[in-house]
């Protein structure tokens, strides 16, 4: 079947931001205005096409990220719309991962908060460039020039104004285009009316002013413009649009757009800026990945022609369909009822159905060309982070890396009758987000379900219960601790069984020593000689070590950032085994660690609470009771922010505290930083409480 959209007018975007700065209001209105909808959908009224679970739009916040389809000028444009909430930074990741460009909105009273940081670090990790939208113009305390100065302190971004705002707070209700020197006024509420005008004299000495301060951030990274900006040259607009493009595709340039989704304003320019500076599938350096065979890296060439490849970024439970493959296409074409390869899982799957998907609704196509997204039905073991190919022509692209959860329940079924039921349901849930974990405490006997925070938790055992119709009761929420070492150690762990016939002989010698950079987790190093250990049973011996680093001996959590060396041992030419050495790295990791002065990590928040002046010195002495360091103080408007990182045992349920402490007039967002050593008199409690639960089993 011939490709009816060409390569270069496909635009594959993400929309990205902070919580509540207007990312799915956005995107319904690049929806209406594209004619993909009539009518506009509100995020308050729970009536947006792109958040269509029942728990977003009775929240009024994006939980899933959402993919739809749109057509502007004759562009083609894929959107995927990502939840601002931390708890779901996950579904941004993944989304990131196989996107050209991005869109990442700020408000502009709130500017550059907590998670603007948190997305805007994910598309530098994975190199996607953007555009920014400043968002909320006609706000109260809204500010342009301030928002873009926050860009360049907190984001280091070389970012400059491709347009300003016309009129300000109430009044605003025009846009200027910078490099057409135009003012567009917006004449009716629907924001359909647009009349296209000169820039008013009173305005121009402005405009310039801004214009030049554009020509010199492009002269920065482009050498052409820096060359006729030096000798005094006119600069075409066309030049300064070519040159925009070629470093927002290059990563050295963000072009800021303003407007107001809510009240329509802005967004037909912004998506005038979608096709004119983001790229297409073929502006983006070939994919790369790894041939599983040789070893080598291996380009992907974006071309129909090419072998079929494509990347899995995202599993979801369809009740008609079942289970719904998100995919992304870099090369070849895929036909509905052939066979694919899972180059990771090193298994044949068959595709029944594919779909190009329009937030829950589905619309069936019987092809899949380069560059596009869809999702597939039918396959069976492909998972997140899984690659597809041909068996012929394998490779594998760089899987993701998941945030470790920071919180945990306990869940049990109500009767015998749903305790089947839990599990598959688990289970769908586990392969639906990677940021979610199940495990089986064996101590205490629980099923524990891990998250990223309270809210995730919240959301995942709303939809056991209301869509799976499961009935479960949970424990309170729990602080998933981490175990780790503070000294390096030479550990010994044999492995001797004789009972009659064949027995079994394992010997290890272990060094463990604490991490260098944290969050490095478990690594295993192979440091024998002279075939002390027969090579076939150095694989049993990592595994050993991973399989005991899931409980500490502490209290029994997961143990990380210790890196394991095996330096020695011996074998027995009979008894020997595979098992054999697994149990002996198990009994040699768990005697190193008793020895290594163990202690247990706890998850610090870093927190950003927006409060007003007069209720400062109570929310600063609060969380200081919490054990916060407080990292700064600003002024943001009429409001004071305080940043500090507090310990998530800490900050249960903060929100009633601080509604209490504020008369409700303050807000704070929250997400996890990094690991610390608990204070040893808590560690005590800890510790404790885990012995008595385990004496009591």
């Amino acid at each position: 079947m011939a490709r009816k959209i060409p390569l270069n007018i496909i635009r594959n975007i993400g929309i990205i931001a902070h919580i509540d700065a207007g990312k799915t209001t956005t995107s319904e209105r690049i929806l209406y205005y594209t004619g993909k909808t009539y009518k506009l959908g509100e995020v308050h009224e729970g009536t947006a096409v792109m958040d269509w679970m029942v728990q977003e739009q009775e929240r009024g916040i994006t939980i899933t990220a959402a993919a739809t389809t749109c057509t502007w000028k004759d562009h083609h444009i894929n959107i995927i719309d990502t939840p601002g909430h931390v708890d779901f930074t996950v579904e941004v990741e993944r989304s990131l991962k196989v996107l050209d460009g991005a869109v990442v909105v700020f408000c502009g009273v709130g500017g550059v908060e907590p998670q603007s940081e948190t997305v805007w670090r994910q598309a530098d990790r994975y190199e996607v460039p953007r555009v920014a939208f400043i968002n909320k113009m006609d706000r109260v305390g809204s500010n342009f020039f301030e928002v873009i100065d926050q860009m360049y302190k907190r984001l280091a971004a070389n970012a400059a104004a491709i347009q300003i705002p016309y009129g300000k707070e109430a009044g605003f209700n025009g846009i200027v285009d910078l490099v057409e020197k135009k003012l567009f006024l917006y004449k009716d509420d629907a924001g359909k009316e647009i009349e296209e005008t000169a820039i008013p004299e009173d305005l121009k000495a402005e405009v310039e002013k801004h214009r030049v301060v554009l020509v010199e951030k492009l002269a920065e990274v482009d050498d052409r413009i820096m060359e006729d900006y030096l000798h005094g040259k006119d600069i075409s607009n066309a030049e300064i649009k070519e040159a925009i493009r070629k470093a927002t595709i290059a990563n050295k340039f963000v072009p800021v757009l303003c407007g107001s989704s809510f009240k329509n304003k802005g967004v037909q320019l912004l998506l005038d800026a979608i096709c004119d500076y983001l790229p297409s599938p073929l502006d983006l350096p070939a994919i790369k990945g790894t041939n599983p065979q040789s070893g080598e890296f291996e380009e992907i060439k974006t071309s129909d022609d090419a072998p079929f490849c494509a990347f899995c970024f995202k599993v979801a439970t369809d009740p008609f369909v079942g289970k719904l493959n998100y995919i992304r296409v870099y090369s070849g074409t895929l036909n509905s009822g052939t066979y694919i390869y899972n180059a990771l899982k090193r298994e044949k799957e068959r595709v029944t159905k594919i779909v190009k998907m329009h937030a829950n609704r589905q619309e069936i196509v019987d092809t899949v060309f380069a560059g596009e997204i869809a999702a597939a039905v039918g396959l069976k073991a492909t998972k997140t982070g899984d690659t597809l190919c041909t068996e012929k022509n394998q490779i594998l692209i760089e899987a993701m890396r998941f945030p470790e959860p920071v919180i945990q329940q306990a869940i049990e079924p109500k009767s015998k009758d749903a305790q089947e039921k839990l599990g598959l349901v688990l289970h769908k849930l586990e392969e639906e987000d990677p940021s979610f974990r199940v495990t089986y405490n064996q101590e205490t006997g629980q099923t524990l379900i891990a998250g990223m925070g309270q809210l995730h938790l919240e959301i995942i055992i709303d939809r056991i219960l209301r869509e799976f119709n499961v009935e479960a009761q949970v424990g309170q929420p729990q602080v998933a601790y981490r175990e780790t070492i503070t000294q390096k150690v030479k550990s010994v762990g044999k492995f001797i069984s004789q009972s009659g016939g064949r027995g079994q002989y394992g010997h290890v010698v272990l060094e463990l020593e604490p991490q260098e950079t944290p969050g490095a987790g478990i690594t295993f190093e192979d440091k024998i000689k002279s075939g002390a250990i027969p090579r076939e049973f150095i694989p049993s011996v990592k595994e050993g070590i991973f399989g005991a680093a899931k409980s500490g001996v502490l209290s029994g959590y997961p143990v990380t950032d210790v890196k394991a060396i095996l330096v020695d041992g011996s074998f027995h030419e009979v008894d020997s085994s595979e098992l054999a050495f697994k149990m002996a790295a198990s009994i040699g990791f768990n005697d190193g660690l008793k020895k290594a002065r163990p202690v247990l990590l706890e998850p610090i928040m870093d927190i950003e609470v927006i409060v007003p002046e007069e209720y400062m010195g109570q929310v600063i002495g609060d969380l200081s009771s919490r054990r916060a360091k407080i990292v700064s103080l600003a002024q943001r408007a009429n409001l004071r922010t305080i940043r500090a990182n507090v310990p998530l045992a800490e900050v249960f349920n903060y929100a009633t505290v601080l509604r209490s402490l504020t008369q409700g007039r303050a807000s704070y967002t929250m997400e996890p930083s990094f690991y610390a050593e608990v204070p040893s008199h808590i560690a005590e409690k800890i510790i404790a409480g885990f012995a008595s639960s385990a004496v009591r089993k």
